[in-house]
């Protein structure tokens, strides 16, 4: 693995209800009739997540991608809020901003909430959605993230060097198998610096399952397709999950499951997911 997997264009800085986001777009070098795909990242990751899948999308589509307030290169700090429900209606007003009326939409992680969350609290709609490993069903959270809500204010004021030691080892665990220096390195430099370390609790400890219950209550309602992908091995959200969600999902929605993958299934099985997210697009 090397780090050219996290290869984007410059952000475009917008403003979403009142905090400023980075998007990227990515277009066709040739003009031709292709869909709109955006990419919707987890925690705690960014837009970087879904670089190399964007890349390789872009060929042929039309694509975007965001960090979230909270990550990335978007907004941080104690006023920035970072909550689902508020991610949630950023997501729609970004999609208003960009003009997309039925995208289709490819989520990660807590991504996967928010999208669910725009499209059935929100109303908006999509050409499709391929869900991957996703946040959405109970029970999510690990014993870290309830430690953390307790105690948020005690790890924020860790020593720089311990935080970034449990920060780089929390994100190596995502995968299955071990994943490169520099991925771990890339993906811990954002959390590490005088701005980061707070920042880095305090989205764990605004992240709460109920405000997943509604989307929960709410999935028989979903008026998309939806396709569904997992690493068998995902260390933080069983696979079994994945079965489950199809079960409460609408319609035949269709399930991939990559072996010896843990819960960073863009990273560590890129042509895998390349494979099908171009099968996904080209369906009927």
């Amino acid at each position: 693995m090397t780090t050219d997997r996290f290869d984007l264009p410059e952000p475009i800085f917008v403003s979403v209800g009142g905090d400023r986001v980075a998007t990227y777009e990515l277009t066709p070098e040739v003009d031709v009739p292709s869909a709109d795909v955006v990419f919707c990242h987890g925690t705690p990751w960014s837009a970087l997540v879904w670089a190399q899948a964007a890349r390789h999308l872009s060929v042929g589509h039309r694509v975007y991608l965001w960090d979230m307030p909270g990550y990335g290169r978007s907004a941080r700090g104690s006023q920035v809020r970072t909550d689902l429900a508020t991610q949630m209606s950023r997501f729609a007003m970004l999609l208003d901003h960009w003009k997309l009326e039925r995208p289709f939409v490819v989520a990660h992680d807590i991504g996967g909430a928010v999208a669910l969350g725009a499209h059935l609290i929100h109303g908006r709609d999509y050409g499709s959605l391929f869900l991957w490993d996703v946040v959405t069903l109970d029970p999510w959270g690990s014993p870290f993230f309830r430690l953390v809500s307790e105690h948020r204010d005690v790890f924020a004021a860790l020593p720089a060097s311990l935080h970034a030691a449990l920060v780089s080892e929390y994100i190596a665990g995502a995968a299955h198998q071990r994943l490169d220096r520099d991925i771990v390195a890339t993906l811990t430099e954002p959390w590490i610096s005088d701005e980061g370390q707070p920042a880095f609790y305090q989205q764990i400890a605004e992240l709460r399952p109920e405000h997943t219950r509604p989307i929960v209550d709410a999935l028989p309602r979903v008026r998309c397709d939806t396709s569904i992908g997992w690493g068998r091995q995902d260390p933080w959200i069983p696979v079994e999950q994945a079965h489950r969600l199809r079960q409460l999902l609408p319609g035949e929605s269709s399930v991939i499951t990559v072996p010896d993958v843990g819960h960073l299934s863009p990273l560590e099985a890129p042509s895998r997911v390349q494979q099908a997210l171009d099968v996904w697009l080209a369906s009927p």
